[in-house]
């Protein structure tokens, strides 16, 4: 199936050093496009600026001054190792340069060349290097295998956070015209047209039609998708996978059912149909800002009184972390919810308050478990409770089905493993390293599996979702068990009997 070695379940613990393999994934690399994002003119192969040296250490200096904590972090490391067990792409791919203190040392070599006494001086001394196509090519290649979860920096003594020096290098990859491919295109799609996938407004339309056609023939009940309605009370912002892909859609479907029988009056806006934010991936908050001001035009022009996030990991880390500062003050809202809420807050306070009917034997057939998204689990908070994050989902998951088993018990939750496939990495290119990263999940996976029959996997996360879909075959699962909490929902929820 694979043209590329797999890991064998059970090969080894987790958490211990495999067997080291150097440059095992040495060349491994994404397609580049041949401009930096700020140029519409996106393509490949990829082609570097004129002078890039200089730029890109220009870059290296600004990123410096503005963000103090990644000076801190290139000079705080001391090489204790707390690190080196707690990747799963080393895990996966025994690569050493995937150890997440090798990967920060590819930029903090040329940090130390360029911005310390001691690199200029004697850069032997110190392990500063100069800035060669060599090098830019190890950046291009590692800094893509690393899907920014921060699982590391829970480990670290320090706080070192790989997640922002892998960004912090990705950003300055693109200003000198080396972004990749599938990362630039699709963010360039968010800002021009408002989604990932270019859907004009009649394509959204026309779905959403379907989906209104299938759930009335399903329930009887007449369910809608509402598209542009001025005045209602929540703006839905949901990644545009939900539209087209199983099992996103069905989670759109519970959306459209939980809002029908609470009574909420919802809407999606066809010019901001997009909760992700891939600007995150490169590390370009300008970027950033781009993608998510147009939430912010679409809900002033739409007049609704709040903003509900879909399942998506890192659009919810987004919405959380940086809309305030991107696109806030959100001061045109209702004052009760100054904050974008995640539809799992909004769905779980429905079914406290009794607001939803739900039949959990409808999902008898299912033996769930949970995968905590890392932009959820260790980026971000879900609600007012402390660790709403972990409780919320699994919350609503306990009330939606009978039979839940916890897929890392006794763990705590924010030290979880990735998917494998988070950080702009969801593309074909990358399969070897996507699938030799999961494999501390599956390894938890088939224990659950073979321990208590677990046959369906959930998640609060599109890319967890797509990853999944994807690696679960490499590991003799079946790819059909994936699926989102509000796939439970959806299925659990009695809107009435079909005549």
């Amino acid at each position: 199936m694979a043209d590329f070695d797999v890991p064998v379940l059970g090969d080894h613990p987790l958490c211990s050093v495999p067997a080291i393999k150097p440059g095992a994934m040495h060349g491994l690399k994404p397609f580049a496009v041949n401009n930096p994002m700020h140029n519409t003119d996106l393509g490949f192969p990829g082609a570097l600026v004129e002078n890039w040296e200089a730029v890109a250490v220009a870059k290296m200096g600004e990123l410096l001054g503005k963000y103090r904590s990644l000076q801190v972090f290139l000079d705080s490391c001391v090489k204790c190792g707390s690190c080196t067990d707690k990747c799963h792409y080393f895990i996966g791919t025994a690569d050493p340069r995937n150890m997440p203190v090798a990967r920060q040392d590819l930029l903090r070599q040329i940090y130390r060349r360029y911005f310390t006494l001691a690199g200029k001086v004697a850069p032997g001394l110190v392990g500063a290097k100069d800035l060669t196509k060599e090098v830019l090519d190890d950046w291009y290649s590692y800094f893509h295998q690393c899907s920014q979860c921060r699982r590391c920096s829970v480990y670290c003594p320090y706080g070192i956070d790989t997640a922002e020096i892998s960004m912090a290098a990705r950003e300055i990859m693109d200003s000198i015209g080396l972004g990749q491919k599938y990362t630039n295109e699709i963010l360039g799609k968010n800002i021009k047209i408002g989604n990932n996938l270019g859907l004009p407004p009649p394509a959204i339309r026309n779905t959403l039609d379907g989906l209104e056609e299938d759930v009335e023939d399903a329930t009887g009940i007449a369910v809608r998708f509402p598209l542009d309605v001025k005045g209602a009370d929540v703006l839905l912002v949901t990644p545009s996978a939900d539209f087209f892909a199983e099992p996103h859609i069905d989670g759109l479907i519970g959306y459209a059912k939980v809002f029908h029988q609470a009574g909420i009056s919802w809407t999606l806006s066809s010019y901001a149909s997009e909760g992700a934010n891939f600007g995150m991936f490169l590390g370009s908050y300008d970027n950033m800002k781009k993608a998510a001001t147009r939430i912010r035009h679409a809900a002033r022009e739409l007049g609704v009184k709040r903003i509900v996030v879909g399942e998506c990991g890192h659009a919810w880390r987004v919405a959380y972390s940086f809309w305030n500062t991107l696109i806030g003050p959100f001061d045109f809202l209702d004052p009760k919810y100054p904050a974008p809420q995640h539809i799992c807050e909004v769905t779980l306070d429905l079914i406290r308050r009794g607001a939803l009917n739900l039949d959990k034997s409808a999902n008898d057939h299912r033996v769930v478990t949970f995968h905590d998204s890392c932009n959820v689990a260790r980026a971000s908070r879900m609600g007012t409770t402390p660790g709403g994050q972990y409780s919320i989902p699994r919350d609503i998951i306990r009330a939606s089905c009978n039979h839940f088993v916890d897929m890392d018990p006794g763990t705590i939750h924010d030290q979880t493993f990735c998917c494998g496939g988070g950080g702009g990495l969801l593309t074909d290119d990358l399969m070897p390293v996507r699938v030799k990263g999961a494999y501390p999940r599956m390894q938890a996976l088939r224990q659950v599996q073979q321990e208590h029959g677990v046959n369906y996997l959930a998640a609060i996360c599109a890319i967890c979702k797509s990853q999944f879909l994807k690696v679960l075959p490499y590991y003799q699962f079946d790819r059909d068990m994936i699926g989102g909490v509000h796939q439970l929902v959806s299925t659990a929820i009695q809107l009435g009997t079909k005549e």
